[in-house]
C-alpha cells in the first residue's frame, strides 16, 4: 500500500470531495496562491480555480461568518484556520451561529460546514499559539469535534466530515503534517464517533487522540518490554465520544490512563474519568489516572515545553501508579 504524508491525505480528501460535489469550496488565509500555510492545499487552486479555493484577509470572524452564510444557502464550505488559536476571533460565528442554527431554525437550515486547522503545541511558539481547544468546542451541543492521529484516519474522517450535515471542528497538528502512513488508493470513509482499538491488551487501558497518540504508542512499546500488555485506544473524535469502547476495555484490563495535551480542568480526560467511574466503577482496580499538560500557559523555551507537556515518562509513571508499582 502507498504511503502519504498527513498533509497529502488531507489534500486528497478535500480534492476528491470537491470533484464529487461542486458545492464544496475551501476558504482561508493563504490557502490558494501560497498553497496553504502548511502546504495542505498545494495545487488545489490550479485544479479548482479561485471561485472554489479562496484566499481571505486576516479576518477569521469575517470569513467564518461567510462560511456559515454559505452553508445556510446550500453550499458546503471548508473553512481553514491557520491555527485554532486564531479561531477565538471567530468563536462567535462557530458557537453562536454554526452550532445553533439547525436547532434555532427548527431544522430548516442544516449546517454542512467544516472548520479545520492545527491545534496545540507546535514547538517554540509560546503561549498564544500553543493552546488546545478540543474540550472547548466539544462542550458545545450542535458541533462534532474530530481529532485524527495519522494519515489514514485523517483522510477517511475528513471525507466523512465534509459530507456531514452538521458543523464539524476538524483538528490537526503542525507537528503531524509531515508524518507518513499507509493510505489506500480507493475511496473510503470512517464513521465519526467510533474509536479505534490500535492494540489489544489485558493489563491496562491507554486512551488518547490526535498527536498524543505518538506518546501513548511509544509508552505501550516500552511497557511491552517490561511485560505489561497495554490496550491502546485512539478516540478519533471527542464529540461524539465513544465511551462504550473505553468501558468494554476497562472491564477487561481494570485500569485506565488517559493522555491528553489540554489543561486538566474541564478536559476530555476529566469527562472520560467521570463516565468510567459511573459506568465501570465495579471493574476498576485503581483510580483513573490522567496525564495532561501542566496547568500553565505554555512557555517558549524547549526545556520548559518538554517539562509541561505530556510525555512517555509521565505516562509510564501513571501506569505504574494504577498498577501499584
Amino acid at each position: 500500500m502507498r504511503e502519504l504524508q498527513f498533509r497529502e491525505a488531507l489534500r486528497e480528501a478535500m480534492s476528491e470531495e470537491m470533484r464529487r460535489d461542486e458545492k464544496i469550496f475551501l476558504m482561508g488565509e493563504e490557502v490558494a496562491e501560497y498553497n496553504g500555510a502548511y502546504k495542505v492545499s498545494q495545487g488545489m487552486l490550479d485544479e479548482f480555480g479561485a471561485e472554489r479555493v479562496i484566499d481571505t484577509p486576516i479576518a477569521e470572524l469575517g470569513f467564518a461568518g461567510i462560511g456559515v452564510g454559505a452553508a445556510m444557502n446550500g453550499l458546503r464550505p471548508i473553512i481553514e484556520f491557520m491555527t485554532f488559536n486564531f479561531s477565538l476571533v471567530a468563536i462567535d460565528q462557530v458557537i453562536n451561529s454554526a452550532a445553533k442554527m439547525m436547532s434555532m431554525s427548527g431544522g430548516q437550515f442544516p449546517m454542512p460546514i467544516v472548520f479545520r486547522g492545527p491545534t496545540g503545541n507546535a514547538g517554540m511558539l509560546s503561549s498564544q499559539h500553543s493552546q488546545n481547544f478540543e474540550n472547548w468546542y466539544a462542550n458545545t451541543p450542535g458541533l462534532k469535534v474530530v481529532v485524527p492521529s495519522n494519515p489514514y484516519d485523517a483522510k477517511g474522517l475528513l471525507k466523512s466530515s465534509i459530507r456531514d450535515n452538521d458543523p464539524v471542528i476538524f483538528m490537526e497538528s503542525e507537528l503531524m503534517y509531515g508524518d507518513k502512513g499507509e493510505v489506500p488508493e480507493g475511496e473510503y470513509l470512517l464513521p465519526i464517533g467510533q474509536a479505534h482499538i490500535v492494540k489489544e491488551g489485558s493489563d491496562v487501558t491507554l486512551v488518547s487522540f490526535g498527536k498524543m497518540m505518538k506518546v501513548v504508542n511509544e509508552a505501550a512499546d516500552e511497557l511491552a518490554k517490561k511485560g505489561v500488555n497495554a490496550e491502546v485506544i485512539d478516540l478519533r473524535s471527542v464529540r461524539p465520544l465513544d465511551y462504550k469502547t473505553i468501558v468494554e476495555s476497562v472491564k477487561k484490563t481494570n485500569r485506565l490512563v488517559v493522555v491528553e495535551e489540554a489543561w486538566p480542568l474541564a478536559s476530555i480526560s476529566a469527562d472520560i474519568a467521570f463516565n468510567i467511574q459511573k459506568d465501570a466503577f465495579d471493574y476498576l482496580d485503581a483510580p483513573v489516572k490522567r496525564v495532561n499538560s501542566m496547568d500553565l500557559p505554555l512557555p517558549y523555551a524547549p526545556t520548559l515545553i518538554d517539562a509541561i507537556l505530556p510525555n512517555v515518562k509521565r505516562t509510564l509513571e501513571a501506569v505504574d501508579s494504577v498498577m501499584y508499582k
